[in-house]
């Protein structure tokens, strides 16, 4: 018969849910934290254990956060049930980081444009180019990813851009992707497209207001940088 280690197996000190209760969850590890999650271990290995094996195998949390529910079943240990749990948990904590962000509604700074895609886009593990779009008074109308790959002109057609912000009367719209190596250097590319970008807003009355580089939940802008 195989032995599941339980959290209550642990020593009452070494319990993530009693050190949660007594301390709060801002005091807990990753690793506490997802073990509380997980709630069984395998034969010799506890749930504490097992989450630290989770985090090892895909290099952080945010490795984990990104991870696919077929990714998660290859870990020995991990069953449907508990890649689900993994899954729901990281999806929940994306839509609160969203719903913060429509309550806020108005874009008056770089900084709001990144926060408004930073979490969503930093999980990335490929590039995506998306666009924010705004009324006349920087509100947000809506945010759309165009493009899914390395962002040069061939994939970033501006009739395929403009399209989308034209059908949503948008005045004007940040161009936002993400470099998932977290180096917020631009390209050529990146800096090429972009004004490409912008000369054909100009030519359809459409203000491309800045560009945003966003990876490892940093963002560099190209207007701050002087770049637009």
């Amino acid at each position: 018969m195989t032995y599941r280690v339980m959290i209550k197996d642990l020593p009452a000190e070494e319990r993530p849910r009693e050190r949660l209760v007594r301390y709060g969850p801002e005091r807990l590890s990753n690793k506490e934290l997802l073990a509380i999650l997980l709630r069984t271990g395998i034969k010799s290995k506890s749930a504490v254990a097992l989450a630290e094996s989770l985090l090892a195998k895909f290099g952080s949390l945010r490795g984990l956060a990104s991870a696919s529910y077929e990714e998660l079943l290859r870990v020995k240990g991990i069953g449907p049930a508990k890649a689900a749990d993994i899954l729901a948990a990281f999806e929940l904590a994306k839509r609160l980081a969203d719903s913060r962000i429509e309550f806020k509604g108005v874009i008056n700074s770089p900084q709001d444009a990144a926060e408004m895609v930073l979490r969503e886009l930093s999980l990335e593990q490929k590039e995506h180019f998306m666009i924010i779009m705004l009324n006349t008074k920087h509100r947000v109308i809506a945010k759309k990813v165009i493009s899914i790959g390395h962002l040069n002109a061939s994939l970033v057609h501006p009739r395929e851009m403009f399209k989308e912000a034209i059908r949503r009367s948008s005045a004007a719209v940040i161009l936002v992707h993400n470099h998932p190596s977290g180096d917020l250097t631009p390209s050529e590319d990146d800096i090429s497209t972009t004004r490409r970008l912008v000369e054909a807003g100009q030519l359809l009355g459409i203000q491309v207001l800045d560009h945003i580089i966003v990876g490892d939940n940093r963002y560099l802008s190209f207007r701050e940088k002087g770049l637009l």
